[in-house]
């Protein structure tokens, strides 16, 4: 048995966006992403994908369900195999004989990574406080152009350099969280502060909750950066910093441009530019590309022009070339060598940046043709053959196939050679598919829908659709549950313990073999009815939720009095259900 945990963080790392376009080809539409089914034969495109709910649903076929779901339905692989798959491409180790957590251990393991959260949300508030008590910071920051509306905005704070600071408002002071959370160093038997003498960059994830830190050493002092380590909260590599400040100023402009320093940050914020977020001191990565690519069709990033910046936006390309997708343009801008952003924006105001970033900055496609040619002499067949021979393995890569066309086809007509025999040169002619006649399309097992639902399974199915509504379930201890009804009752507490991190794909996953899965699977062609319904979490559907809770547990009490009454009618009730009883009538009058 695969540990319940296990299949939560698989499911954390990957996008069903991306999962699913390796195989058929979406587009955007609204929200969310739409195309053919590829579960059964239709002209018109009632196959949505939603990123927020991680969960895919055909309005033709009913077919339904998570990336591990479409996996097993489209490859027709068991739920381990699939499982397994989808950890080695993610490069996770699947656990080997590790038994399934109780629902005790899940919830301890859960409430220690909300332990190490409110640990490390403590310090954030503590280097604030120390910021407003240091007149050297403060001094720093201003002679760096920030007001404090920025600093408050991104919640700047200040490490004061000494060894223990966090003992301040920790006891006890080490602690197996401090050192767990990357803010104590344990060394040599000793203890102390990771981070002193710092201003402090909270990095946030996308709820908002702190989960580590930048810190840029005040004085003279090396590194001039100091990041938090890899711990249970923070990977640097999958993280970028202002991201969840910048969500607003993302979606107002339509693009998001990545930087090198959390100052460039800041600085371009100060300057009115909201929508810079950047790297935690590493190359962009495929998971920060990934990440990138949820929140805009426009990408831009902004690099010194030095050698080292040069390197860092060739490296970004590289990461996203397998990621491509026809539809999203990613843009490189290099400043002149004596400035960064920060410096730049500084000089020349927000206007002259923007209207840099926007006239100047390359296509990715320019910059890859660029790149490559500026580095053989294609006057002699020799040149030629090393720019077949470069972009070979690169072409490889691309699978965004509008975009991989027009790249092979200016690249063959630089080297001179016609685009099929460039094609074949560099591997990447893809072999014509025999025709077999009508392709074989595989139905889901049972995608029809039934035609009416009741009002507990309608419960379920907006709970579903809303995990955050789950708090609004409260139903009393008293109360006996039928089958149902404990289904509904034991999603809400599952969706209760994953707090903000709930999805529909998480449920339904977590769900998977208990003894509720079998009225999901009633369920869950109904979940989606309607394109309207995929998107609602309106206040008027909330409203119907809490009314069918409230009528669903009159039902309950209902017949709950009822049976009490049939029984005391054959046979005399005990001194606890009379009291029960009496307990159910006098709130059936209320």
């Amino acid at each position: 048995m695969i540990p319940a945990d296990f299949i939560d963080e698989l499911l954390s790392r990957v996008d069903i966006v991306d999962i699913i376009e390796q195989y058929v080809p979406l587009k955007r539409g609204g929200q969310n992403y739409m195309a053919c089914c590829p579960f059964h034969k239709e002209k018109s495109p009632s196959f949505t994908v939603s990123p927020s709910k991680q969960f895919y649903h055909c309005f033709g076929c009913g077919a339904h369900g998570s990336a591990i779901g479409f996996l097993m339905n489209y490859q027709g692989t068991s739920f381990v195999e699939t499982v397994q798959n989808l950890a080695n491409q993610l490069g996770m180790s699947m656990p080997v004989g590790v038994r399934n957590d109780t629902p005790q251990e899940t919830q301890q393991k859960k409430e220690k990574k909300l332990s190490l959260e409110s640990v490390v949300e403590q310090a954030a508030v503590f280097y604030q406080k120390q910021l407003k008590q240091s007149s050297g910071a403060i001094a720093y920051l201003k002679q760096r152009g920030l007001s404090g509306e920025i600093a408050a905005h991104y919640q700047l704070g200040f490490a004061p350099d000494v060894f223990d600071g966090l003992s301040q408002i920790f006891d006890p002071y080490p602690s197996d969280l401090l050192v767990e959370s990357g803010l104590v160093i344990e060394k040599d038997q000793k203890h102390y502060d990771r981070f002193r003498g710092r201003i402090m960059f909270p990095i946030k994830n996308q709820r908002g909750a702190t989960i580590g830190f930048g810190g840029r050493i005040l004085d003279k002092g090396e590194p001039k950066y100091l990041n938090s380590p890899e711990t249970p909260l923070f990977s640097k590599g999958r993280e970028l910093y202002g991201l969840y400040e910048a969500r607003s100023a993302i979606k107002e402009h339509s693009r998001v441009l990545v930087v090198e320093g959390y100052m460039d940050v800041v600085a371009l914020a100060q300057f009115g530019i909201g929508y810079a977020v950047a790297c935690l001191g590493t190359a962009t990565t495929s998971e920060q590309i990934k990440l990138l690519m949820r929140q805009s069709e426009q990408i831009y990033f902004c690099f010194d022009g030095d050698a080292a910046g040069q390197k860092a936006a060739w490296r970004a390309l590289e990461n996203a070339l397998p990621l491509l997708k026809d539809g999203v343009a990613f843009y490189f801008l290099f400043l002149p060598e004596q400035h960064d952003p920060d410096s730049y924006i500084r000089a020349f105001g927000q206007d002259a940046f923007e209207q840099m970033l926007l006239e100047q900055s390359l296509p990715l496609s320019a910059y890859f043709i660029q790149y490559l040619t500026g580095k053989v002499n294609l006057s002699v067949p020799e040149g030629k053959a090393d720019l077949i021979k470069q972009s070979a393995p690169l072409l490889g890569q691309i699978k965004a196939p509008a975009l991989g066309f027009l790249l092979k086809q200016r690249l063959s007509e630089l080297v001179a050679v016609d685009l099929h025999d460039f094609e074949l040169l560099t591997g990447t002619q893809k072999a014509k598919k025999a025709k077999t006649g009508l392709k074989n399309y595989r139905l889901p097992v049972n995608t029809t829908r039934p035609r009416s639902i009741s009002l507990v399974h309608n419960q379920i199915k907006w709970l579903l659709m809303n995990p955050s509504w789950a708090k609004y379930v409260i139903v009393p201890e008293y109360i006996v549950l039928n089958k149902d009804m404990a289904c509904l009752v034991t999603l809400a507490e599952v969706a209760k313990q994953m707090g903000e991190q709930a999805s529909s794909a998480r449920l339904i996953e977590y769900m998977r073999g208990s003894e509720f899965e079998e009225i999901l699977e009633s369920i869950l062609p109904q979940v989606f009815v309607t394109q309207e319904e995929f998107n609602d979490d309106s206040q008027e559907a909330l409203e119907s939720f809490i009314d069918g809770i409230e009528k669903l547990l009159v039902q309950l009490k209902l017949a709950q009095v009822e049976k009490l009454k049939l029984k005391a009618g054959q046979g005399g009730l005990t001194k606890a259900e009379e009291k029960l009883m009496l307990a159910l009538l006098m709130q059936k009058k209320q």
